[in-house]
């Protein structure tokens, strides 16, 4: 951290005194300043867990809010003398039944595998501790609701944990909650639907920007590119265009407007199976932000500097085009129906030449 007054001196923690200061221009930065480490050193992981006094703090994503104790597994008294086989029978019934009254109630139980649950769906997705405690604030309030009978804690944990990706503006789709959790997207769906109307919550709208660099990686599109893309959505924000529209889809048109302003070749099934939407729903959007970057569509209105190697590939397909209708037609005065047969077939290669490369550009092709 550099010191705020002079912006160029770091900043020394004297914990000793208690004050943040700047090494250059001595401006004390916080002073009376609460050392919240332990007093103790530990070099190794065995040393700090032997020193430690306190236990992982309480969460909301354990099933007993990891308040609860448990009766440890070892066979050693306090004095650290092993214990007799009499006493071993007893303090392993001990443990049985410390067990089972932590489970006593099917709500317990319930929120015990569906916490386990949730553990996996969090290794898979790769979410933050915030989004978990969400998650497990909205199951735990769906549980008291009893909105889980009836229904899979699968189903219910999985859109509980879509509900808090949304709400914590985390970039995650139903289709990847519901690949995660190996439930079918439409229970996920329905299950979160129930959340939304029984528990009332109301969701932030979606940003597509978060979408840009996930999707633009699965497309090997360049960074530059993808800054480009961020503009084409921040204008469409401004727009009113991205209103009402799906995000993902929307980030993934922005995407394909920008690689064709790049002169990147790639095609709307390429964007669309990296955004896991159709390519309809990149080709409507595509005609939606084409319109707010004056994208120059029209034959004639393309030069090379526009489209790179499109634009090359489509002067040529529109001379060869004109040369072969001007030739077919000479032929045809002449009654040379072999030459107007070659002419026309000239034509037939150029359009498909041409289409192959030049279709996308139109939203006609992949």
């Amino acid at each position: 951290m550099n010191c705020p007054n002079c912006g160029k001196g770091p900043v020394i923690e004297d914990y000793i005194r208690g004050e943040f200061f700047c090494e250059n221009c001595g401006y004390v930065v916080k002073e009376s300043v609460i050392d919240t480490r332990p007093e103790w050193r530990a070099f190794t992981k065995e040393q700090s867990e032997e020193k430690a006094r306190a236990s992982m703090p309480s969460s909301l994503a354990i099933h007993d809010k990891g308040l609860a104790t448990k009766i440890g597994a070892g066979e050693k008294d306090v004095f650290g003398r092993r214990l007799k086989p009499q006493e071993r029978a007893r303090v392993q019934r001990m443990r049985t039944w410390d067990r089972r009254t932590q489970m006593q109630f099917s709500s317990q139980r319930n929120l015990f595998r569906a916490f386990n649950e949730l553990d996996k769906l969090t290794d898979k997705l790769k979410v933050g501790s915030n989004v978990v405690e969400r998650a497990a604030y909205i199951y735990r309030k769906a549980l008291k609701k009893d909105l889980i009978r009836g229904r899979t804690i699968s189903s219910m944990m999985a859109a509980s944990l879509y509900a808090a990706c949304r709400d914590t503006d985390t970039p995650r789709t139903l289709k990847d909650v519901a690949k995660a959790s190996e439930v079918k997207m439409k229970d996920v769906a329905r299950s979160y639907r129930i959340l939304l109307k029984e528990l009332n919550l109301k969701m932030p709208v979606v940003n597509p920007v978060r979408y840009v660099s996930k999707i633009a990686s699965k497309a090997g599109i360049p960074e530059k590119t993808r800054r480009k893309a961020l503009k084409i959505l921040k204008k469409a924000k401004r727009t009113g265009i991205s209103v009402g529209k799906d995000p993902i889809g929307l980030a993934g048109s922005a995407l394909y407007v920008a690689c064709i302003l790049d002169g990147i070749k790639v095609t709307q099934k390429n964007i669309a199976d990296a955004a896991g939407v159709t390519e309809v729903t990149v080709r409507n959007r595509y005609k939606n932000l084409k319109k707010i970057v004056n994208l120059k569509i029209a034959l004639g209105m393309i030069s090379p500097k526009d489209l790179g190697y499109n634009g090359l590939i489509m002067s040529m397909g529109v001379v060869l085009i004109s040369l072969g209708l001007l030739l077919a037609f000479k032929s045809q005065e002449y009654a040379d129906i072999r030459k107007y047969i070659i002419y026309s077939s000239l034509v037939i290669i150029a359009v498909i030449i041409g289409a192959r490369d030049i279709a996308p550009l139109f939203g006609l092709g992949k």
